[in-house]
């Protein structure tokens, strides 16, 4: 920060106020963090001390001139290692250094001090990660550089300190990490290898209780005040969803408080006129009119990006270039030579006569000695014999496979070029056109299937090979070439030359002049890893022969050494075209020599005296690494040292590394010639072997700022972001060269911008075969002046090379448009950022050659990650020292932020052919999550920097009066529905005249003893136990003459009903009744977990202060075991009275309330945000509630239900001890429980009985969903049928699970349920059951709301598909008797027809008030008795707590009326304010587990101002670390926010309740004390 050494006391007062303000701007989120250090930077620059930059001294290396820039020539070297004993091919990590990048790194990085980072570390449970065993990994080092990897390219020296804005302190780090990603104690208790977990934790507090300082000075905005959480919390993590626990302990019991940080609701939504009696075509107008007004298709599919990202400002400093338009650039004129062929085949015919005893091809072996050597004569020869055999001998005489024009797959291995060269030439000489391809080694290779498309696009159906190569192929067991992923089917031909037949006397091959007919196809894969063939014309084929002759100088008879692939590029050209054209003998050094023997290609240079060697930057780290074991290497004789990938812009410091080397070795400067080039235009620019003494090319030292602008700047202020290249050489003979915009329509660049160099020349690939779209682009580009207009006829193509013309019409390359990322407008380039990453030092940690950097698009923008090989020795410790240095000196040096940094274990990247790492594989893989980092780090916070503004709340200024007759004015009818009338009733039954349950029960024993009215099933679906209704009345009597006498219980008195669901609890409820107490019912604690689920038991015991427990004598023995003691106080319970045989004695009198009024029982229940809520509930409600639920579900004795769901509090106990009693019919109870030994028990049981209504839990229809969803058929087998059911009710207080409901119905569609059978209740708190779907109303409806909208808390309708939709469903009818407005949470007023608010209620069977222990008298008037704040003013109102809409549908309701549909979005109390925006979890939770497969269920909360998100893997361990960065992309994706911290745990830990509902709290609660025992936990920076 840049107040180091600033007393912040000291300064001015106003200093200090505009301080506090940017402080409140920047946690209000009305800055970005950037702006906030420039204004703060600027504020207090005047109160600096001067002396702030921080001398760094710098050794340079000896004969180091100090000044590079003063000498272009004086070239940085390494400096030799002392020769150690052991050579490990860990020693050759030099091959990539460059000191000067490396000091430039350095000196970025000193400004973090040597302290180690502030950063929150990853936690990571030890037995995750094992690195893969040692034997299986090759030492990536020696096996596996990439082909460009070449070294370090070299950066400037002059070593000055970073600007302060560009660089952080520490100090700045734990504040960004602060407002990013604050730690808990879990932080940074990671173990390194060997630590016990004792000594660590006071570490981890230390650095806890730093952060907490920090965080207690760290402004945290009161709209997001950390909810309090106390100490005591369960230890250890339930086994079972279904025994979760209801609550932690640590619970806040209070009446909840709403309303008191409500955001204002806003109103917009097409209203829809009240329905009048009009003629039914006006009738249909209307409708169409009404519907959610439907966007053109243009509006639909474009992205709102407009409307959501923060476009951001351009800079006016951005450098732009200033030069006048670039003028094309004429290579010198191509000669023509009297004596070169008319074709290349004419060229090997002729050799192959008139010299046939000459060399054509050396072919080393393994060991690097020479194995045979093929002559002109053999060559021609046996292409002669193979192009008869591919024309005259496969298939038979009348149906011949091949024809002139066909293409073939050339399949041999780098270590065979001989077969080859025969191949190639056969082909030719058969005008059949040969494909060559690399040889596949497994059905997965990385990029096999793009080989494949390739293959396709090329319409080959028969590939050449060896016989060795044929038995290498993997074989399926019978034997026959295995069938590669994504490859057309193939024949199979064999080219040795024992196969081929001579050809006859009067058969000769036809060979006519050069023409534009295709020659060959070379292959080529694009930056998304597709792959494309690359037509080469014969024309074009021999004009680059002979521009390479001229360019090159090439002589008869020379002698060149090829170490490049052979099949493709400068490999092919050179050493297998070029040089049979000009009769050069060829020595080719397979890459496995290579390997083995880094320095055979220069002493095969020594021994054959060669003239011209091939090579890559890599090839002169590798000679330059082994060259002290070789004193008598002589290389004068090279004339030519042509380095292939020269264009890579640091390949600089290979060339001069190597040059320092072997000077002393005979070679000389001039002899190096870096080459350009590129599959589509071939061979772009070479440099020409110069003359000795002649000056040497200087070179360019460029800003990489201006680069990353695209202009040409040459670097003065900033030496450690400079980028040093050295030129090409000039434009090929008889070529015509210009720059051109990379995207967009090809105008030509101005002198000092950087773009992309087209070619026009005929030396160049044709087209893309077989794909005429993408030739057009690339090969047939006119190039335009700045007005549009172009410049002339010819077509240029494009070479994919970004750079510019230098003076004396140099050509200077610095980058490819493949490693081109492009993040907000600046141009950054893959290899510089590998060369920084590689530049932080010490690499202890990753393989050199081994690192993949490419972008991934996330919320409209691409941004870089970066993917390292991490060696299996390195520890956690330094791997994310090494990982946060890295991310700073990129920071620093490129002034780019990286989103993602990952470490995979050693040998996992793919790989090409040739070692190098296959980089668009690697991209997928990521994408994939099929990665499997060991290590990760997500900067999300730094580089996302176009979110949207955090929204600001609007002022309600408008008064209430005016918003109703707005909503009148505007044709809007108020947002209300209501069910039928309770009162229209026409019920004769006899229980209409009983106030009271308990007369009910006592009426239907002496009227109909012997009606069953309860049954429980076991998992084995036998009755184990039923009750008749007079069994029930005198169980319940017994029970009251228990309480009675051993309770001493008063009337009025609260009694715990403690057991499992049966009919006990049926039993003893009615038996509290008889007494005149008031039954509370508690789930009891789960046996297995008592830790976990007691103290939510001792809880409610003590909040309803209970007089006496009733309950089974298993459960008594519990309560009082030294278990429970672990837990609770099992001394102060209150008297506990088992049930399990009590005396036949009858209560004296059975009790009977002097009003309806009175209590009739308590219910208790925890929401989903940790509060635990006991509602009274009066005999006049439990009267109303009986009878709507009868009428709505038409419920009578002679029908029978069936409950699987748990009876402890809402609705479901409603259903399960009350219902059957009102209404008189038989109810088949199943406990859920049951369901976890004998899934199928609840739809067998529906199917047996002939169930017609069923009800049950989203906990119970997801257990079936996920564990009989693949055995429908199994069931159907078993006889099970679901056509008897009518309807099924999910029992919930939430939003309806729609994808779940509908997943239900899909799957046992196939056993007979009807897809309209499944449906969904609602209630709340306030009211048990609001919405229940019975057998009157319509079918609930679905409708589809924008999301972004939601956040606002707006409804907008948008159509089915539109992008950011969210479907809802309708939450079942309302209930007889029941009302609801929909409420603006804030004013009080009512709102409109399809606008959010709150849903209020009021219906007879309303709960009378909260029973808390403080009895906030305030808190329950406020939700029970509510008056609207205009409108309708006299009716009482209870807030539900719930955001939701009403709408107006086209349905008509029993009465013939429109149905209004009610849609729950969610509850206030859960929504996550973030950003000034509302967010339902679930919603996060929903796109969360849809990110990878292995995510088995998620649950989000925030922390401080951080998004946490928990996810369950389902995976192995190894997949953790690959959910974090598809979580994080996810969220950002499709909810615009930043995830803070990812949390991976087991399955099972996310606690749920019984009814299916997250604990979210609960899970918040045993985060923060690090009791999740997690996976990893990754703080995203």
């Amino acid at each position: 920060m840049a107040d180091r050494g600033v007393d912040l006391a000291a300064l001015p007062k106003e200093v200090r106020e505009q301080l506090a303000e940017l402080e409140l701007e920047l946690s209000e989120g009305d800055i970005t963090q950037k702006g906030y250090e420039k204004k703060r930077a600027k504020l207090l620059a005047p109160f600096v001390p001067q002396t702030q930059n921080v001398g760094v001294s710098i050794k340079l290396t000896p004969g180091h001139s100090s000044d590079p820039a003063s000498s272009p020539n004086a070239v940085p070297i390494a400096a030799p290692r002392q020769h150690r004993a052991h050579r490990s091919g860990g020693t050759r990590d030099d091959r990539y250094r460059s000191d000067i990048h490396t000091e430039a790194v350095q000196a970025a990085l000193a400004r973090h001090k040597e302290e180690k980072m502030a950063l929150p570390m990853p936690t990571k449970r030890r037995s995750a990660f094992a690195q893969s065993p040692a034997e299986d990994c090759t030492p990536p080092d020696t096996s596996s550089a990439s082909e460009d990897e070449g070294s370090l390219r070299r950066r400037q020296a002059a070593i000055s300190a970073m600007l302060a804005q560009n660089l952080q302190s520490p100090e700045y780090w734990i504040n960004r990490s602060v407002q990013g990603s604050s730690t808990s104690s879990s932080a940074s208790s990671t173990l390194s290898h060997g630590d016990g977990k004792t000594h660590n934790h006071n570490h981890s507090q230390g650095q806890t209780s730093m952060l907490a300082d920090v965080l207690a000075h760290t402004r945290i905005d009161s709209s997001s005040i950390p909810p309090d959480v106390t100490s005591t919390v369960p230890s250890t993590v339930p086994q079972d969803r279904n025994s979760r626990a209801d609550l932690p302990p640590n619970i806040v019991v209070k009446g909840m408080s709403r309303g008191q940080s409500r955001s204002s609701m806003m109103d917009t939504a097409g209203g829809v006129p009240a329905h009048s009696r009009v003629s039914t075509k006006i009738q249909q107008l209307l409708n169409t009119l009404k519907r959610p007004k439907r966007p053109p298709l243009s509006e639909f599919f474009l992205d709102d990006t407009e409307e959501i990202v923060e476009i951001p400002q351009p800079d006016p400093n951005t450098p732009r270039p200033e030069g006048r338009q670039m003028i094309p650039v004429k290579g010198e004129p191509l000669g023509v030579v009297s004596n070169w062929p008319p074709a290349l085949q004419a060229a090997l015919a002729r050799w192959g006569a008139t010299q046939a005893k000459s060399p054509a091809l050396t072919i080393l072996d393994i060991t690097g000695k020479p194995l045979y050597t093929l002559t002109y004569g053999k060559l021609w020869s046996r292409s002669l014999k193979l192009a008869y055999t591919l024309l005259n001998k496969l298939g038979t005489k009348n149906e011949q496979v091949l024809k002139p024009g066909d293409r073939v797959a050339l399949v041999y291995p780098n270590s065979d070029p001989g077969m080859f060269w025969v191949a190639f030439y056969g082909c030719l000489l058969a005008e059949v056109i040969p494909v060559p391809i690399e040889v596949p080694l497994s059905r997965k290779d990385a990029g096999s299937q793009q080989i494949g498309f390739l293959l396709g696009s090329c319409g080959v159906g028969l590939a050449l090979t060896s016989e060795i190569c044929l038995k290498g192929l993997p074989k399926t067991p019978n034997g026959e070439i295995m069938q590669f992923k994504g490859w057309p089917r193939l024949k199979w031909v064999v080219t040795d030359t024992k196969y081929l037949t001579k050809p006859s006397k009067d058969w000769q091959p036809h060979i006519p002049t050069a023409n534009t007919d295709t020659a060959y196809i070379e292959y080529k894969a694009s930056k998304e890893g597709t792959v494309m063939g690359v037509a080469v014309s014969k024309i074009s084929m021999l004009t680059h022969c002979q521009a390479l002759t001229q360019a090159c100088n090439y002589c008869e008879g020379e002698t060149l050494v090829n170490v490049l692939d052979f099949k493709k590029d400068s490999g092919l050209w050179h050493g297998v075209l070029a040089s049979v054209m000009n009769r050069i003998h060829t020595i080719s050094v397979p890459y496995s020599v290579m390997k083995a023997c880094p320095l055979s290609w220069v002493q095969r240079v020594h021994v054959h005296k060669a003239r011209v060697a091939l090579v890559k930057c890599r090839d002169l780290h590798w000679a330059m690494m082994a060259h002290r074991d070789q004193k008598d290497t002589n290389l004068s004789s090279l004339r030519m040292l042509i380095v292939a990938d020269g264009a890579n812009p640091w390949s600089v410091s290979s060339c001069d590394a190597f040059l320092n080397v072997f000077q002393s070795h005979g070679l000389k400067p001039e002899m190096i010639c870096p080459c350009a080039s590129s599959p589509e235009a071939m061979t772009v620019a070479i440099r020409r072997p110069g003359a000795q003494g002649a000056p040497l090319p200087a070179r360019a030292i460029l800003s990489m700022a201006g680069l990353s602008h695209g202009v040409i700047r040459v670097n003065t202020e900033d030496k450690n972001s400079a980028l040093t290249v050295q030129d090409v050489g000039h434009v090929m003979p008889g070529a015509l060269m210009c720059i051109v915009k990379p995207d967009g329509p090809p105008m030509l660049c101005k002198t000092d911008e950087i773009g992309e160099i087209a070619l026009n020349s005929r030396a160049g690939g044709t087209m893309y075969y077989g794909l005429p779209g993408v030739t057009k682009n690339t090969f047939e580009v006119i190039p335009v002046n700045s007005g549009g207009t172009p410049i002339g006829d010819v077509a240029f193509t494009r070479t994919g090379l970004l750079g510019f013309v230098g003076p004396g019409s140099l050509v200077f390359v610095v980058g490819k448009i493949e490693g081109l990322l492009s993040v907000s407008g600046r141009r950054h380039n893959a290899d510089d950022l590998v060369a920084t990453a590689l530049a932080v030092e010490p690499v202890k940690t990753v393989y050199r050659g081994r690192i993949a950097v490419f972008s991934v698009t996330v919320f409209y923008d691409e941004r870089i990650v970066i993917v390292a090989e991490q060696r299996p020795d390195a520890n956690e410790e330094d791997s994310f020292q090494w990982m946060s240095r890295v991310l700073q000196a990129i920071d620093s040096i490129h002034q780019v932020g990286l989103y993602c940094l990952a470490l995979v274990p050693a040998n996992t990247l793919p790989k090409t052919p040739l070692g190098g790492i296959h980089v668009s594989e690697a991209k997928q893989h990521f994408l994939e999550g099929s990665l499997h980092p060991c290590n990760i780090l997500m900067c999300p916070h730094t580089c996302v920097t176009n979110l949207p503004k955090p929204r600001q709340k609007q002022p309600v200024g408008v008064g209430p009066a005016s918003i109703m007759v707005g909503n009148l004015v505007a044709g809007k009818r108020i947002a209300q529905a209501s069910g039928r009338d309770l009162g229209l009733m026409d019920d004769q039954e006899q229980s209409r005249k009983h106030q009271f349950l308990s007369e009910a029960l006592q009426w239907r024993a002496q009227t109909d003893p012997d009606h069953v009215l309860y049954m429980l099933l076991n998992a084995k679906g036998v009755a184990v136990s039923t009750a008749t209704c007079s069994q029930l009345h005198k169980r319940a009597e017994k029970i009251t003459a228990a309480l009675l006498e051993r309770g001493g219980i008063n009337t009025g008195d609260n009694v715990v009903l403690l057991y499992p669901p049966g009919i006990d609890l049926i039993a003893s409820f009615y038996g509290c009744l008889y007494a005149g107490c008031i039954p509370v019912t508690v789930r009891p604690p789960h046996p297995q977990n008592l830790p976990a689920t007691l103290p939510t038991v001792r809880m409610i015991i003590d909040v309803s202060k209970a007089a006496c427990i009733l309950t089974t004598q298993t459960l008594m023995k519990i309560l009082r075991s030294k278990e429970a003691a672990a837990s609770v106080n099992v001394k102060t319970w209150p008297n506990i009275i088992d049930t399990d045989d009590l005396p036949r004695k009858r209560p004296p009198n059975i009790y009977k309330p002097p009003t309806a009024e009175m209590l009739a029982y308590l219910d208790f229940s925890v929401s989903t945000t940790g509060m635990l809520t006991g509602v009274k509930i009066s005999h006049s409600a439990v009267n109303a509630l009986c009878r709507s639920i009868k009428l709505q579900c038409e419920l009578y004795s002679s029908r029978q239900i069936a409950i699987c769901m748990d009876p402890y509090c809402g609705l479901g106990f409603v259903l399960w001890c009350m219902s059957s009693v009102y209404s008189g019919h038989q109810s088949i109870l199943i406990p859920p429980m049951e369901l976890e030994t004998s899934l199928p028990l609840w739809l067998s049981t529906l199917s047996q009985y002939k169930i017609r209504d069923t009800f049950c839990s989203y906990s119970v229809m997801e257990l079936c969903t996920k564990g009989l969803g693949t055995q429908t058929e199994a069931l159907k087998a078993r006889g099970v049928n679901l056509t008897c059911v009518r309807s099924c009710v999910v029992i919930a207080e939430e939003r309806p699970r729609l994808t779940l409901t509908q997943s239900f119905s899909k799957l046992f569609k196939d056993l007979g349920l009807s897809p309209r059978a499944v449906s969904t209740a609602f209630g709340a708190r306030v009211n048990l059951a609001i919405c229940l779907q019975g057998t009157a109303g319509p079918d609930p409806s679905t409708v589809y709301v924008d999301m972004k909208s939601l956040r606002h808390d707006r409804v907008r309708l948008v159509e089915r598909g539109a992008p950011q939709s969210l479907p809802l469903t309708e939450s079942g009818t309302m209930l007889p008797g029941v009302r609801v407005i929909i409420v603006n949470p804030e004013t009080r007023g009512p709102l409109g027809d399809s606008h959010l608010g709150e849903i209020w209620v009021n219906s007879p069977h309303n709960a009378s008030g909260y029973y808390t222990i403080y009895g906030e008298e305030s808190l329950q008037a406020d939700h029970f008795n509510t008056r609207l704040s205009f409108g309708e003013t006299e009716t009482l109102w209870a807030r539900t707590g719930y955001l939701g809409f009403v709408r107006r549908t086209e349905l008509l309701d029993a009465s013939g009326d429109r149905h209004d549909a009610l849609f729950v979005v969610g509850s206030l109390d859960e929504t996550l304010e973030l950003r000034g925006l509302r967010y339902h979890p679930i919603d996060i939770e929903t796109s969360v587990s849809r990110a990878h497969r292995s995510i088995a269920e998620s649950a989000v909360f925030t922390w401080t101002n951080l998004l946490v998100v928990v996810v369950e893997l389902s995976g192995s361990e190894q997949e953790a670390l690959d959910l974090v960065p598809l979580v994080t992309n996810v969220v950002l994706k499709e909810h615009h926010l930043i995830v803070g911290v990812v949390v991976i745990v087991d399955p099972g830990v996310i606690p749920i309740n019984s009814r299916g509902e997250k604990q979210r709290m609960h899970l918040r609660d045993s985060f923060l004390a690090d009791q999740l025992d997690p996976i990893y936990v990754a703080y995203n920076m």
